[in-house]
């Protein structure tokens, strides 16, 4: 069985795949990868089914050792990739021999970049996933310095000799996501609601996994009090007390307090996934 070896773990790797869905009753969020667009893609790329497991490396600073040969692919993040010194091209399937060593420097453009390998990451499986929630602490642990990976069994499917889709590098300016009303929306005046989709917001650095947070004007509420807990979902745009936005994120609480003004579509969460504190945000009508 192929291995790999983590010789620098970087800020933060996480083993994840498409997570554990339909838990929710059971106070078990979805987790799995963030940009869920880059995994599939990765996994495409070196003939794994789209939801096996990868690495979720945070901004790079990543090095491993494979000790048999093995085919790899780099997505979501853009940088210097390197194997055995020699820079590969982003996006594509990439063959590591036996002893090479995998380099990924640091994220040039978005946040978080995800290493496929061919056959998956073989990691024990916890509730029917091999992702790591970060809130709860469910599934295998971050991967530090030292750990040894083991690969799964190559799957039927052929390396493609070409991928079906253009690829891009994450924006390195601002983005525009689209935005759906949320089941709270008739909380704020009619003047926040507008100011959502008028305003330039930042991504603050109080951002991770659970959620991140926005950097903008205050949103005024039109109805005051505490709201009774409700269903949470990926996405979930909750204002707290100060009139602040949080867009909740893939390992959030299954529940929460504060009132959703609105929830992102699946594909701008893959957008807010990749980016950076400071960078600008915009949002549009879905």
């Amino acid at each position: 069985m192929t291995r790999l070896t983590v010789e620098a773990s970087g800020a933060l790797t996480l083993v994840e795949d498409l997570g554990r869905p339909g838990l929710a009753h059971l106070g078990v969020a979805g987790s799995g990868a963030l940009d869920r667009a880059a995994l599939a893609l990765a996994n495409r790329l070196v003939g794994n089914p789209d939801g096996a497991a990868g690495l979720e490396i945070l901004m790079g600073g990543f090095r491993a050792r494979f000790d048999e040969g093995a085919w790899i692919a780099v997505t979501g993040a853009w940088g210097r990739v390197t194997l055995d010194g020699r820079r590969i091209a982003p996006y594509t399937a990439a063959r590591a021999l036996a002893g090479a060593v995998l380099e990924l420097g640091p994220a040039e453009r978005g946040a978080r970049y995800v290493l496929a390998v061919r056959g998956g990451i073989d990691e024990p499986a916890t509730l029917g996933s091999r992702s790591r929630d970060t809130l709860s602490a469910i599934g295998p642990a971050p991967v530090a310095e030292g750990r040894v990976l083991e690969i799964g069994g190559a799957p039927a499917a052929s390396v493609p000799l070409l991928d079906r889709e253009a690829a891009f590098p994450p924006p390195a300016g601002g983005v525009t996501v689209a935005l759906l009303p949320g089941p709270r929306a008739d909380w704020f005046t009619d003047a926040a609601r507008a100011t959502l989709f008028d305003a330039a917001w930042r991504l603050s650095g109080q951002a991770d996994r659970v959620g991140a947070r926005l950097d903008g004007p205050r949103l005024e509420r039109r109805v005051p009090g505490e709201l009774a807990s409700e269903a949470t979902v990926p996405g979930s745009m909750q204002v707290a007390g100060d009139g602040r936005p949080t867009i909740l994120l893939a390992d959030r609480p299954v529940t929460g307090g504060y009132p959703v003004v609105a929830i992102l579509s699946p594909a701008s969460l893959d957008a807010v996934a990749q980016l950076r504190p400071g960078q600008e945000v915009r949002f549009r009508h879905a």
